[in-house]
């Protein structure tokens, strides 16, 4: 079993930075494939960017592409998601997700998760 837990979310204005963490624990982490998605109000949960177990593999998705960075501190069970020239519509809720069996781009291909935290940016 993987425990997956937050942070780093808050309220930043348009135009700023936020580094968000995940720390994992209850079983081997490095070999896990990390995701972050976000959900807005009223919306799906959507795919943000995903890292390989090391850390040589990334993708983002077209919204974020260019403005953030996933990578992961294995050493730490830590895998972080930098990102920079917020808009209004990255506000929502960010949710770490960890899959064993190389992750993917859906909700679907991931079998831990976080309980998320939120990011709001002003306008």
């Amino acid at each position: 079993q993987v425990q997956l837990v937050e942070s780093g979310g808050g309220l930043v204005q348009a135009g700023g930075s936020l580094r968000l963490s995940c720390a994992a624990s209850g079983r081997t982490f490095s070999s896990y494939t990390m995701g972050w998605f976000r959900q807005a109000p009223g919306k799906e949960r959507e795919f943000v960017a995903l890292v390989s177990w090391s850390g040589r593999n990334t993708y983002y998705a077209d919204s974020v592409k260019g403005r953030s960075t996933i990578s992961r501190d294995n050493a730490k069970n830590t895998v972080y998601l930098q990102m920079n020239s917020l808009k209004p519509e990255d506000t929502a809720v960010y949710y770490c997700a960890a899959d064993q069996r190389g992750g993917g781009y859906e909700t679907r291909d991931y079998n831990y998760w976080g309980q998320g935290t939120q990011v709001t940016v002003s306008s």
